[in-house]
């Protein structure tokens, strides 16, 4: 059974439930949200058996396996881990989020985001390919800008999303050159593969290449210095994103990569002084910031970049004891952070501030949560019988122990010593200055314990940190011996986990940690204003320049192109286009040799004149817009002849009802322009564009003859001879559409619906909204409107017939699509938008969209089957007076391409024929509204 399949679906599905459901109450939002988590939960505990065995659950499907990507998943100890860590989590955030979230605020919307982030990181940890994982890897950064500026009123929540996608998502593009290059050193992206190559690839010229690209991914995503300050700024997003996103997810994806990578990479000198070096560096450098933060959140966030540091240095120094250190330590900080931001939350929920300088004796007013928050805070500050204490105390050992030079173990020891003074110095001043003293001070709102089921996820995470702190063999050993055990095989080393190791020199530290702890942070107070010690982010600041000055000089070099005038645009563009096409073949040694043409017929001749007449006549009448484009048509309708002269029927209906469409969207976008057009004055421009319209135009027309003159040996032959047993078709032009390349027309009809979507933005503010049915009776028609009303039901039939044919005959749903489009377009341009629209009322935008669905899921259909996406199946019915009826699940494909095909292009032409031109008319005469014109013209907005 695909355990693993259905584990990482259930939050992609129960996302999709939300978003659809978006008018559920708020509790019963909440337990669908929550159902899914918690059902991944009950089978990772029915799955647990085998895992905690030693064996390796999998699943595998082929995606593209030309490029060595597969759909691979893999649940060992560390996967196991860490997907309990993202569902357990999961389950107490969607609960707290319910009593968090405002009466303003969408649940929907929040808890689709939340299931996304949850899905995205579920599949990080289970992919078994690393290409996979680098998709679920760029899936995080998406999801999390989607949580962050979840408030979008807010400036500082889109500001953290933005800083933190760049940061993220520039890391993640390293990685991938990075994962490149592994997968080139070993042959392979399979993660089994990899991981049993780490001697191959440490002992490759590209390794140090290799390292720092995949190292550069994970420092960002952890928040490791340099790429630390977008961490703190990512706090905008409400306080149940903060917790999950501290705890189990984002920030950990960096350091789960670590030590999922941990036997390739590491193991070199290189990797040893580069990880713990940085790590080292990023916990002392975010402890310290953290005792100067004033926010709640803000000091759990530097405590957060410090542990990180911390994980990142017990995985850097890469001793046996020091990896599971630095998994204990993962477990640890997951929950006592998770309940802290709960903690935070509460308060700033309940007092509305999360400012410390206003906060103050707080265990008054909130003593359960008081009491909660405190003994997390002593689990973060690694006091004895809590969970923190003992993976510090295994960090302490780690340092002093470590197989390195002798300066190199003085100054790791040195940085865990200082970790700990500042770790227990931050701790104290979250409870002292949140709990104790004197406050609070001026606050709109008397403070009060909220509702009991949003303090129960903060109790549960506490109770965790104790059990773990009293208990650790019964309920915390099995797991960390399984996950440390998938990183190091046979080299597991023994440990203990025991409350009480005797008096030993990490003991000794610990002690000196929380004493100095204690005696820095009334230091601080005795001789600093704490509260007014203010505090700048220069990650902030240097970010932000960085994107000022890119701005600059892409709006400089924009300037420099674009003056306003569309000729200089099209000139520019077409110039481009012709030093592309010309960049191959220069010092390529030219074209191929020329081939000998072939004698035409009369007929032949006959359409060429007449396409040739067409365009020059289209060139010479260009001012008389009415007439240029009328006969602009005559060269569309000659190019459809040349192409029944070839036959090729199905491209010859395509071209002449794209044409026919076009020539009605020329004919609405004229009534907006001038009647004719002003001359052009000056005549080397006349020259210019000659001799560039000359060579464009002469480069296409050899490599067009250079490609129809090529050997007919292509791979047309293996379409026609495939057409037909495999995917039952006649038509091979259809064949290749929906089935054959049926993947390439999906991506083609999704960019065509966005087209059209886009030209609905941005001309809906121009007129009645498309959604509004236009009242009132339909107005007298003239004739030539009747008989359009009248043919309307002949041509939907045609529609219809081209439609179904479209398999074995010319047709299919691209030109059905164009042939209804047409005569309803005729209709909007003869009668005007409010008769057609109070008769017809269709919604374009629904048609769309049910289209891509259609296509969707009747590709995806074909995988229920064990089929690749899109195979074609094939019934034959015998039907009552029918006879028999072949039937092809391509027709489904076919339907979802006309609907988009139908609803974009009338979206788009029957926006064009409604927009209200300007109220003073000018526009006749070809003036343009000075007021209206953008700056780049050289106007006001």
């Amino acid at each position: 059974m695909p355990f693993l399949e259905i584990l990482l679906a259930l939050p992609f599905l129960a996302a999709a439930a939300v978003a659809a459901l978006r008018a559920w109450p708020r509790p019963a939002l909440a337990w669908l949200a929550g159902a899914a988590p918690l059902l991944g939960v009950l089978l990772l505990v029915w799955l647990a058996p085998a895992v905690f065995a030693g064996h390796v659950v999998r699943g595998e499907h082929a995606w593209l396996p030309q490029v060595g990507l597969s759909f691979a998943l893999r649940l060992d100890g560390l996967a196991w881990m860490f997907a309990m860590l993202v569902l357990a989590i999961g389950v107490l955030v969607v609960m707290y989020a319910r009593y968090y979230l405002g009466r303003e605020d969408s649940a929907s919307r929040f808890y689709a985001f939340l299931l996304l982030f949850m899905g995205a990181m579920l599949g990080l940890v289970l992919a078994g390919n690393l290409l996979l994982l680098l998709v679920f890897w760029e899936l995080t950064s998406l999801s999390s800008f989607l949580l962050i500026g979840f408030w979008t009123h807010r400036k500082d929540a889109r500001e953290g999303a933005r800083m933190a996608l760049v940061i993220t998502g520039g890391g993640g593009l390293a990685m991938l050159g990075g994962i490149l290059l592994i997968g080139r050193i070993v042959g392979s992206y399979d993660l089994d593969v990899v991981l049993a190559s780490g001697q191959a690839l440490r002992d490759s010229p590209l390794y140090p290449a290799a390292l720092f690209l995949v190292l550069a991914g994970i420092f960002t995503k952890s928040a490791q210095f340099p790429f630390q300050f977008w961490l703190p700024h990512a706090m905008a997003a409400p306080t149940p994103v903060s917790a999950y996103l501290h705890s189990a997810t984002m920030v950990k994806a960096g350091v789960f990569l670590l030590a999922r990578l941990h036997p390739a990479l590491a193991g070199s000198d290189l990797f040893f002084y580069t990880v713990s070096g940085v790590g080292a560096f990023t916990l002392v450098f975010g402890a310290w910031n953290a005792i100067f933060q004033h926010d709640l959140k803000g000091l759990l966030a530097y405590s957060t970049i410090s542990h990180l540091g911390l994980i990142t240095m017990l995985f850097g120094l890469s001793t046996p004891m020091a990896v599971v250190a630095g998994v204990f330590h993962i477990l640890n900080h997951a929950v006592f952070k998770a309940s802290l931001f709960m903690a935070a939350g509460i308060i700033d929920h309940e007092t509305g501030t999360r400012d410390m300088r206003r906060l103050g004796n707080l265990r008054r007013f909130l003593p359960y949560t008081s009491a909660l928050a405190i003994v997390a805070s002593l689990a973060m500050a690694g006091i004895p019988l809590l969970n923190g204490f003992l993976s510090k105390e295994m960090f302490f050992a780690v340092a002093l122990e470590t197989e390195a030079p002798a300066p190199m173990r003085i100054a790791t020891s040195a940085a865990a010593l200082l970790a700990g003074v500042l770790g227990v110095a931050y701790s104290l001043r979250f409870v002292h200055d949140t709990f104790f003293g004197q406050g609070p001070r001026e606050l709109d709102r008397v403070p009060h314990e909220p509702a009991r089921w949003m303090r129960i996820p903060v109790a549960v995470l506490v109770a965790v940190c104790v059990a773990v702190g009293v208990i650790p063999g019964l309920t915390v050993a099995p797991v960390l011996r399984v996950a440390a055990g998938s990183i190091l095989g046979a080299q597991l080393p023994q440990y203990s986990l025991a409350v009480w190791h005797g008096l030993n020199w990490p003991l000794a530290m610990s002690v000196a940690g929380v004493i100095g702890g204690v005696g820095l942070y009334f230091g601080l107070r005795r001789l600093l204003d704490l509260y007014a010690v203010a505090t700048r982010s220069q990650g902030k600041w240097l970010f932000q320049w960085h994107l000022d000055a890119l701005s600059g000089v892409a709006l400089r070099f924009t300037s420099m192109i674009v003056d306003g005038r569309l000729q200089r645009m099209l000139f520019l563009l077409v110039l481009v286009a012709l030093a592309v096409g010309v960049a191959p073949f220069v010092g390529a040694g030219g074209l191929p040799p020329w081939v000998a043409p072939q004698p035409i017929p009369l007929l032949g001749w006959a359409l060429w004149v007449l396409l040739v007449a067409c365009t020059l006549g289209g060139l010479f009448l260009h001012r008389q817009r009415l007439l240029a484009v009328m006969v602009i048509g005559g060269t569309g309708l000659s190019v459809s002849l040349v192409f029944v002269f070839l036959s090729a029927p199905d491209l010859a209906l395509t071209q002449l009802l794209v044409e026919m469409v076009t020539l009605t969207l020329m004919l609405l976008a004229m009534n907006y322009l001038p009647s004719v057009s002003p001359p052009e004055r000056a005549r080397w421009r006349h020259v210019r564009d000659a001799a560039l319209a000359i060579a464009c135009g002469g480069g296409l027309a050899v490599l067009a003859y250079a490609l129809m003159t090529r050997p007919s040996r292509t791979m047309a032959g293996e379409m026609l001879a495939r057409a037909l047993p495999e995917a039952y078709g006649h038509n091979v032009v259809n064949v290749i559409l929906v089935d054959f390349r049926g993947f390439d027309t999906f991506g083609e009809i999704c960019v065509f619906a966005i087209a059209g979507l886009v030209v609905h933005a941005l001309l809906r503010r121009a007129r009645m909204a498309p959604e509004k049915i236009m009242p009132g009776p339909p107005i007298q028609l003239p004739v030539p409107a009747d008989l359009a009303q009248i043919m309307f039901p002949l041509i939907l039939t045609v529609s219809v017939f081209l439609f179904l044919r479209g398999h074995n005959a010319p047709g299919g749903g691209f030109i059905a699509g164009l042939v209804l489009a047409v005569p309803l377009l005729m209709q909007y341009v003869i009668q005007g938008t409010a008769s057609v629209e109070s008769r017809f009322g269709f919604d374009y935008v629904r048609c769309i969209g049910a289209g891509l669905a259609v296509a969707l899921l009747s590709g995806a259909a074909s995988m229920l089957f064990g089929v690749p996406f899109l195979t074609s199946g094939h019934l034959e019915a015998e039907l009552p007076l029918v006879g028999t009826l072949e039937l092809a699940s391509a027709m489904g494909f076919d339907t979802g391409v006309y609907l988009v095909v139908f609803g974009a292009v009338m979206l788009m032409l029957s926006m064009m024929g409604t927009v209200k031109p300007s109220l003073t008319r000018r526009s006749i005469h070809g003036e343009i509204d000075p007021a209206r014109r953008s700056p780049l013209t050289g106007g006001r907005r």
